[in-house]
């Protein structure tokens, strides 16, 4: 067993870090994306190179300690000495699952909070519970609806996963005992009325206008969207399969008239369903659109599978088939449908009242 690191020169004069891991007779290579070294053209570069092969000679470390422990069942010396965020930066490289971006987006609260607590460096030997409860009031601080809860339950993912790896000798976690208060925020919801506005009103992206009104008759969350290739889609049954993202387990989703329109012409089963950009830049495009349409709500990709879900329940599907259409591992999940669909026919009552 051995953890070597290598260096690999790029063509724009940059040097890649990788590890070269043997173990068990098998060979491979993890790449240290977020320590790449500059070509050193100034002092200050240089001294950020040298802080950089540092970082990655600790990685090294960690690494090789998390094979030795696994192989004698111990617990790692060097997750004392690992810096717990150049640590999660290497675990969030190799992560492949779909919410990669929300776990970048806990470890960079993580590094700021510990940059603004004058405890940057911080190691696995060193987080102590009152340093995750600090992080927790942090969150909440600088988060609206449920980011904290999101944010700290990735964070929390990470955590586990290094004590699994036995970089520390106990769970920190077991020991917090404040619990994240963030509660989820009013989200707006397109009407299906609105929806029908929003389609007669042009934008600058056809793809992007596809796919958004796709989520909302289909409930798709973007990173569903994404990536989705025409092998799940099956025209002839009206019906399309999808991953979902929190378990894993495949989601089977009728699909309307109007969401095979929205598909149009097939392409080859590998094929990309929607040629999307960012996440960023669809989000400034929905928003655009939404304007230009005279809404007055604010939108985003996720207001889509909202959009979806309280429409379902306004129009009397049941509370059991929306959670499976869904795909929620909970009725609680479907709870907030239920809640914003009886606003909703609150409100059309309203409008009937009569002045007696």
């Amino acid at each position: 067993m051995s953890v070597k690191l290598r260096k690999r020169k790029n063509a724009n004069g940059t040097t890649s870090l990788m590890l070269d891991i043997y173990n068990d007779g098998e060979r491979k290579y993890e790449f240290l994306k977020h320590l790449q070294l500059s070509n050193g053209t100034t002092i200050a570069d240089r001294e950020d190179n040298k802080k950089r092969l540092r970082q990655a000679e600790a990685i090294a470390v960690a690494r090789a300690a998390e094979l030795q422990a696994n192989d004698y069942s111990m617990v790692s010396d060097a997750g004392k000495k690992t810096i717990i965020t150049d640590w999660m930066q290497s675990y969030v490289d190799r992560y492949n699952k779909k919410d990669k971006r929300n776990m970048q987006g806990a470890l960079n609260r993580f590094a700021d909070f510990l940059k603004e607590d004058k405890k940057a460096g911080l190691t696995f030997g060193q987080i102590t519970p009152l340093i995750i409860e600090d992080f927790i009031e942090n969150l909440e601080s600088k988060s609206k609806g449920e980011g904290a809860s999101s944010y700290y339950n990735r964070f929390k993912k990470m955590i586990k996963h290094a004590y699994r790896k036995r970089l520390m000798k106990e769970n920190v976690l077991d020991l917090v005992e404040k619990k994240v208060n963030g509660k989820a925020a009013k989200k707006d919801i397109l009407t299906l009325d609105e929806l029908k506005v929003l389609a007669a009103t042009p934008t600058e992206s056809g793809e992007v206008r596809r796919a958004f009104l796709f989520s909302c008759v289909t409930g798709l969350r973007w990173i569903d969207i994404k990536p989705l290739k025409w092998a799940g889609i099956n025209l002839k049954a009206k019906s399309m399969v999808v991953g979902q993202s929190k378990t894993g387990e495949p989601v089977y989703v009728p699909l309307n008239d109007t969401a095979i329109k929205l598909l149009g012409s097939p392409g080859r089963p590998e094929d990309i369903v929607f040629a999307l950009p960012t996440a960023n830049g669809a989000n400034k495009t929905v928003k655009a659109w939404v304007k230009r349409a005279n809404i007055a709500k604010k939108i985003t990709w996720h207001n889509a599978r909202h959009s979806f879900g309280t429409n379902l329940i306004y129009n009397d599907v049941d509370v059991l088939t929306a959670s499976k259409l869904l795909g929620h591992t909970s009725m609680k999940h479907t709870q907030r449908y239920v809640n914003a669909a009886r606003e909703m026919k609150l409100k059309a009552t309203d409008k009937v009242n009569i002045e007696m």
